[in-house]
């Protein structure tokens, strides 16, 4: 039955077995403690004080003696006296003993001897009666007698006096048995609290910290048995901690992983048809915009009709690039990589936007402490991803605003990162969308294509870097361009 218990179930049972014998030798101690207290209670408040008193009861009566025969002898009336004065304390004595007198066989005994000392004293003072009046044979005869009674009296004080010794030494001996009780039980107790704790002891080292200390040894990279065993609880609870540190990561793998796929799924079926579509377009539109170029110069068009061929071009420019952000994200060209300096793209990128910026009313600072070493990276497809990121925030501040381009060095656990930020003072973005804007095709804008943020992203990932967004409603928009600096990065700064 035993080894069909549980491990719980046996660990509860021995430590209830601890705690219960424990509990009742602690009870038995109290106990005892207890009654050794009313037991000395009672012996100094009755039997010493019972004790005493039928000492001093006899002692008082055997002052007694003589004095009779000493009267008889000289006639001295002083003899009457002091007799008297014993004859006062031995009274005093016998109520002291009735008042301590604790049991009925007591009683009875103080009765027996009060009764008797009554009888005795009448007999007494009768023999002192005749002693006085002279006549000396008669009071000698019935001294005799007297003496008799004294002799009774003295026995019964005697016999009072052992039974208050024998009271003493029953309570005496009922003490010693009860020493000896304690003293045995301590002795079967104190063995098994021993061999109970032994159990456990057992229980806690075979069954669960040698199955902990293996499991500990077996889990995770290689480790010193000689420190799993000092402390086994501990050396698992760091393994199980860096095991749930795995399986976060793992997990954070996963998630990243499934929305890659997803994305990748997304960017494989749009790919297929954004390349059919884009094909499709760009032949016709291409001979549209030649045959449009051409009209234009052989043709002399009036004021309105020249504004109606801007408007023309500038829509067929605007559906080539759609076409073109089509093809690029169905088609990523790949990065040509070059050691760069990234303050010069920058510099590039607002030197090609300046119109542009200029038309939206955007002015731009740029925060720069210094050149910003030089990186292995595609300057054209950074320069795509800067021309974005200001793009969409003149789109964000139609009526003119202010942008920041800030750059720095941050050193990260992985090393050093150039950092490209772009804030602007616009309407910023909302919190429940900020987890959207890098998807592909999602777009606040009308007449947007949601590409943009999406093929800036991975541009900026192909580069090992990373873009980020801190924005809040209504206080600007801020995008963080991460970009690694790695060993050979360092060497050509040199």
């Amino acid at each position: 039955m035993w080894k069909r218990l549980s491990l719980r179930s046996r660990i509860f049972i021995i430590l209830a077995a601890l705690v219960l014998t424990t509990l009742g030798g602690g009870l038995v101690t109290i106990w005892h403690n207890e009654a050794m207290d009313t037991l000395f209670t009672s012996l100094v408040d009755n039997n010493v004080r019972s004790f005493q008193a039928a000492a001093e009861l006899e002692a008082a009566l055997l002052a007694q003696k003589g004095f009779a025969t000493y009267y008889f002898l000289d006639a001295n009336p002083q003899w009457l006296k002091q007799l008297d004065q014993y004859h006062q304390t031995f009274l005093e004595w016998l109520e002291k003993a009735r008042k301590s007198a604790y049991t009925e066989p007591m009683r009875e005994i103080l009765n027996d001897i009060g009764s008797r000392y009554t009888r005795y004293i009448e007999a007494r003072n009768q023999v002192l009666l005749l002693y006085r009046e002279g006549d000396r044979e008669e009071g000698a005869r019935l001294h005799q007698g007297v003496r008799l009674q004294f002799n009774e009296l003295s026995d019964l004080c005697e016999r009072y006096q052992l039974i208050q010794e024998y009271a003493i030494n029953r309570a005496r001996t009922e003490s010693q048995t009860r020493a000896r009780f304690i003293n045995t039980l301590a002795l079967i107790i104190m063995p098994s609290v021993v061999v109970l704790a032994l159990v456990l002891a057992y229980i806690l080292l075979k069954q669960i910290l040698e199955p902990i200390r293996r499991l500990a040894l077996e889990t995770g990279p290689p480790t010193n048995p000689a420190k799993v065993s000092s402390d086994e609880v501990k050396a698992l609870s760091r393994r199980v901690h860096r095991l749930m540190d795995d399986v976060d990561q793992a997990q954070t793998q996963l998630e990243r992983s499934q929305e890659y796929l997803l994305q990748s799924e997304k960017w494989a079926m749009v790919g297929k048809l954004a390349a059919g579509v884009a094909h499709s377009i760009r032949n016709p539109l291409t001979s549209v915009k030649m045959r449009l170029f051409s009209m234009e110069r052989h043709l002399q068009p009036s004021p309105a009709q020249k504004e109606d061929f801007e408007v023309i071009s500038e829509e067929i420019r605007h559906i080539d690039a759609i076409v073109r952000n089509f093809l690029e994200f169905s088609r990523p060209p790949k990065l040509k990589m070059a050691w760069i300096n990234p303050s010069e793209v920058v510099d590039m990128t607002l030197q090609l936007l300046r119109h542009r910026l200029d038309l939206y009313g955007v002015k731009v600072e740029v925060k720069r402490m210094g050149a910003l070493p030089e990186i292995l990276a595609d300057p054209e497809q950074l320069k795509e991803v800067l021309v974005n990121l200001l793009v969409n925030a003149c789109e964000a501040m139609p009526g003119g605003g202010q942008v920041t381009i800030s750059e720095e060095v941050i050193v990260e656990p992985g090393g050093r990162a150039v950092v490209l930020q772009v804030t602007d003072n616009g309407p910023g973005i909302p919190p429940s969308i900020q987890d959207k804007v890098f998807q592909p095709f999602y777009s606040t804008k009308e007449e947007g294509t949601g590409l943009g943020l999406s093929i800036a992203s991975r541009i900026v990932e192909e580069h090992g870097g990373s873009l980020a967004l801190e924005s809040r409603e209504n206080e600007g928009a801020a995008f963080i361009i991460t970009l690694p600096i790695r060993e050979g990065d360092e060497w050509a700064i040199l």
